[in-house]
This record gives structure tokens, C-alpha cells and sequence, in this order.
């Protein structure tokens, strides 16, 4: 067992697994921008209003903070912008798609792999993983960080016994787990440029998700408990969080390919 982790740290630090996290954190944070510029913008399309937004926001934020805000958000939501919708959705993707791209090569290197040499695949295969990477990231924070709120919200108007938010909160880490676990088999499925069976991608992906859904509870209690801190010291803290958030998620995938590599190649070893 020791050899095993000694082979593996090895194979981390040859394969520059902490600068590619870091790398993917960047691009993941970039993307966080243009994306919610076209959340912002899809509001305007949808039949949310403006005053009902202002009175959820008057519930969870300062009452003056949110009169401050009302102009904009009645700005927001009844003025359609068909050009910000796209430039945030293409430019959201791209800078993700990036990302993703950065966590195939990790991957590939991690099996001694060389890269597609294909352009146009490379970047499609690194879309559909980003489309399945926000799957992810709407996964853990909805369910993770704020299922906690939903919970209430749904006691509050559904009138719902506490035993039954009691079991919806065990639920939704459940939930969530299987939906992480399915796209991470599929990530380290489809990644590495060579055929593999989905049993033997199983470790890496029970690993990822495992400690995904211990990363987002620690910045669930986060959230819960030390958000009241941003007042003290700004908007700064929550991108640092973010970007701490994003570096450890990254992170945990590049070390789930490694484990999933390490076990392909002793196989090798074994049958040679």
C-alpha cells in the first residue's frame, strides 16, 4: 500500500498535476463572468417579475442594500438583450471548454498518453465535458451549498412536516452524489485518447466525487456560517473562496485520472 502511494505521488508531481488545477481553476473562474452576464441576461426572457425578485432579495439581504438594487434589477429583467444572451453563453463556453481541455491533457499525461491530434475533436470533446462540468457545478451548489435554503423554502410554503425536510436533507447529498458520479465515470471515460471499460475508470470516479461533495460541504458550512463576513471585507473574499473552491474541484479530478492511470498500468505490468 505505501508503494502504491509513493508510486502515485510520484506520478503527481511528474505530471505537474498542481500547476494543471491551478491552470483549470483560472479558466474556470473566467468563465464564471460571461455566465452569469447570460443568466442575467435569460431573465429577460422569462416570465420572472421584477417585483417578485426584489421581495426574495429583501427576504435573505439588507433592506437598504436591496432598494439600491431595485432600479437595475427592474432594468435587468423587462429589457431583452439578445446579443449580451450570446456573447455570455459563447464566451462562458469557451473559457470553460479551456478548462476542461487543460483536465484532458492531465489525464492523457497521467497514462502516457499523447494528445488528439485533431483540433476540431479535441475542442468538442472538451465542450460536451464542460456541458457536463456545469452539470456538476449547478449539482453541488443547489444541492449541496444551498440545499439547505430550499429546504426551508420549501417547509415555508409547502407547509412540510420537519421530518420530511430532515430526509430531504440526507436526499439531496445522495442525489448529488450519483449525479457527480455519473459524470466523472464519463469524464474519465471519454478523456483519455485511448479505448478503456467503465470498470476500470470506477476508483477515480468514486473518488472525485467522494471528496467533490466534501469540498462543497465545507463551502456549504462556509456559505452558512461565515458569509456574513463579506460585509467586513468585501466582494474580495468570496472570489478568493471561489477561486480556492474551483483550484481543490480541479484538483480532485486530475487525482482521480491518476488513480484510474496507476491501476490501467499495473494491469499492464501484471499481464506483460
Amino acid at each position: 500500500m505505501f508503494t502504491y502511494f509513493k508510486e502515485l505521488w510520484r506520478q503527481f508531481e511528474q505530471d505537474d498535476a498542481l500547476g494543471l488545477a491551478a491552470q483549470c481553476a483560472y479558466y474556470f473562474l473566467l468563465s464564471v463572468f460571461p455566465f452569469l452576464l447570460f443568466i442575467m441576461s435569460l431573465f429577460g426572457y422569462l416570465p420572472i417579475q421584477s417585483t417578485d425578485v426584489i421581495t426574495l432579495l429583501k427576504e435573505y439581504i439588507p433592506g437598504e442594500v436591496a432598494k439600491g438594487m431595485e432600479a437595475n434589477i427592474v432594468n435587468l429583467l423587462e429589457v431583452k438583450r439578445g446579443g449580451t444572451l450570446s456573447f455570455g453563453l459563447v464566451f462562458s463556453l469557451v473559457s470553460a471548454s479551456a478548462a476542461m481541455n487543460a483536465i484532458v491533457l492531465a489525464v492523457n499525461k497521467a497514462y502516457g498518453l499523447p494528445e488528439r491530434r485533431s483540433f476540431i475533436h479535441s475542442r468538442f470533446l472538451a465542450v460536451m465535458l464542460t456541458i457536463g462540468m456545469l452539470i456538476v457545478i449547478a449539482s453541488a451548489l443547489l444541492l449541496s451549498v444551498f440545499g439547505h435554503w430550499i429546504g426551508d423554502w420549501m417547509q415555508m410554503h409547502f407547509h412540510l412536516p420537519l421530518a420530511q425536510i430532515e430526509k430531504w436533507n440526507i436526499f439531496r447529498w445522495v442525489i448529488n452524489f450519483v449525479i457527480l458520479f455519473m459524470v466523472f465515470l464519463g469524464i474519465y471515460y471519454i478523456a483519455p485518447n485511448t479505448c478503456l471499460t467503465c470498470k476500470s475508470v470506477l476508483p477515480g470516479a468514486l473518488f472525485a466525487a467522494a471528496g467533490w461533495q466534501l469540498t462543497s460541504l465545507g463551502f456549504s458550512y462556509y456559505v452558512n456560517s461565515f458569509a456574513n463576513y463579506s460585509a467586513t471585507y468585501g466582494s474580495l473574499g468570496g472570489v478568493i473562496v471561489l477561486m480556492t473552491w474551483f483550484y481543490i474541484s480541479a484538483l480532485l479530478i486530475i487525482v482521480g485520472g491518476e488513480i484510474n492511470a496507476m491501476g490501467h498500468l499495473l494491469r499492464q505490468k501484471t499481464a506483460a
